[in-house]
């Protein structure tokens, strides 16, 4: 299997969405959780609008996504027309070339899991003792510094856990890809681990069980060392 080319590509997939989705997703999920709270009359309404992407249909939205992105003979795409727009040339996002599915998937992947993570962090927000930003507004501590010492150490075990879920998540992924590309993913060089042992289980090359066993073992360790690591660095990082 670790000579199978399809299997190296789908593991390249993975590790790229992981790297890339994570941790922005999360980054992006606290600055808009931050503004979110600062937004005391509308925070509710807000919570709600952000929210909704998450209650919806994976399928349904990779559909948008793909018509969005999707270059047709009789159309671009909306897309394309804002790059063509902005003095850009057009680029076939779904079937063109690998960078731009993988751009595509990428924000695909963010735009699905940010409505949680938001929903998450704007709570761990709100549990923050007010005492504590009173007494270093008193002190004339900037906003950079109370951000940092008081609002980042008291959210930690929320962010520590978004991370963990976070990683997990992006390594099981696999709808997300085809609802992007289709069920054909190896031939659009954008399978991932999980429609690999799929594929090898039920897809056209089925039939081989033993490859998806030793997939999926492989798959389990890796996520149990990311695991491990984040746990090791939480112990320094992760205020209880």
């Amino acid at each position: 299997m670790l000579r199978d080319p399809y299997f190296l590509q789908a593991v390249k997939n993975t590790f790229i969405l992981v790297m890339i989705t994570v941790p922005l997703s999360t980054s992006i999920a606290l600055l808009i959780s931050v503004g979110l709270n600062a937004i005391k009359p509308l925070r509710n309404l807000f919570q709600t609008v952000y929210f909704l992407p998450y209650v919806t249909n994976t399928l349904a939205v990779g559909l948008v996504f793909m018509i969005l992105f999707k270059k047709t003979p009789y159309s671009d795409g909306l897309i394309n027309l804002l790059v063509r727009f902005f003095g850009g040339t057009a680029v076939d996002f779904i079937d063109g070339p690998y960078w731009a599915k993988m751009l595509v998937l990428c924000i695909y992947t963010i735009w699905v899991v940010m409505p949680f993570k938001i929903l998450i962090l704007t709570s761990a927000l709100a549990s923050v003792k007010q005492d504590y930003y009173s007494a270093a507004r008193v002190d004339g501590t900037s906003r950079f510094r109370i951000f940092r010492k008081i609002t980042l150490p008291m959210i930690s075990p929320m962010l520590f856990y978004l991370v963990i879920t976070g990683f997990i998540g992006a390594f099981k992924a696999y709808s997300d890809a085809v609802a992007l590309f289709g069920t054909d993913l190896n031939a659009a060089e954008m399978n991932t681990i999980v429609g690999y042992i799929y594929d090898m289980l039920y897809g056209d090359s089925g039939g081989y069980p033993s490859y998806a066993s030793a997939a999926a073992i492989i798959l389990f360790a890796i996520v149990l060392t990311i695991t491990c690591i984040n746990l090791l660095v939480s112990r320094k990082h992760v205020h209880y």
